[in-house]
């Protein structure tokens, strides 16, 4: 399927951009004129995605993270890309209430919540080179 129009976004692993990330995503998607519930939905799913390769990508450290954003007629695709550490076990990260950060008082509900929020999920990660998550979303017309 060919995309209607993409964009490609890169900035620092700052918590401050977690804000910044799902406005640009927010703004991008309006263009397929969605519901304000189905962008408060991609909104809430980006906020994660970049909070997790914050905090757990890059460890509060210095790294950039990558954010694609393809169009469709129907639907948009958001990829949130770091070079950070990597998940060494996917199945194990999908589980609800499971965090690698508990000193943190992380609640382990980031992949739980992107599932609920888009339509499909997709994590793809290698220890020591970072992950990748493409989310999508079918925007209904009314």
């Amino acid at each position: 399927m060919q995309s209607i129009n993409e964009m490609k976004l890169e900035f620092p692993s700052k918590s401050a951009n977690e804000a910044f990330a799902r406005i640009v995503a927010a703004a991008f998607v309006s263009q397929l004129d969605p519901t304000l519930e189905e962008l408060a939905d991609v909104k809430t799913a980006v906020s994660e995605a970049v909070t997790n390769a914050i905090i757990h990508g890059y460890e509060n450290k210095a790294g950039i993270i990558r954010m694609n954003c393809r169009l469709f007629e129907d639907s948009v695709e958001i990829a949130v890309i770091d070079e950070g550490k990597g998940i060494e076990n996917i199945e194990q990260a999908r589980q609800p209430l499971y965090t690698s950060k508990p000193e943190m008082e992380r609640s382990g509900m980031g992949f739980t919540v992107m599932e609920s929020f888009m339509d499909s999920v997709e994590i793809s990660s290698e220890p020591g080179k970072g992950t990748a998550v493409v989310m999508r979303k079918k925007i209904r017309y009314i």
